[in-house]
């Protein structure tokens, strides 16, 4: 196995790994953005009040993009258990 067969499989790991949680870190900064406003425009500095739409948020985005990620993580896995007769010999 070469060096440059190493990066590229670290870098598709990387890649797998940013594409998979994008969703729910989009999803929390979005949510975060909002109740930062709310918080702003009235005053409010509660820091629990941030917590639990994130967590809800982050949830029903889980709940409803899961499918689509376990299809990519498999799709990711049978690649590379696939290309390990390669890597070897």
């Amino acid at each position: 196995m070469t060096p440059a067969t190493v990066m590229e499989i670290g870098r598709q790991a990387i890649e797998a790994t940013l594409v998979l949680s994008a969703p729910a870190l989009l999803a929390a900064l979005v949510i975060g953005l909002i109740i930062s406003i709310f918080q702003a425009a009235t005053q409010i500095n509660e820091a629990t009040l941030q917590f639990v739409p994130k967590l809800v948020g982050m949830f029903v985005v889980i709940l409803l993009v899961g499918p689509w990620m376990l299809q990519y993580l498999i799709d990711y896995i049978q690649r590379l258990f696939g290309s390990i007769p390669q890597l070897i010999g």
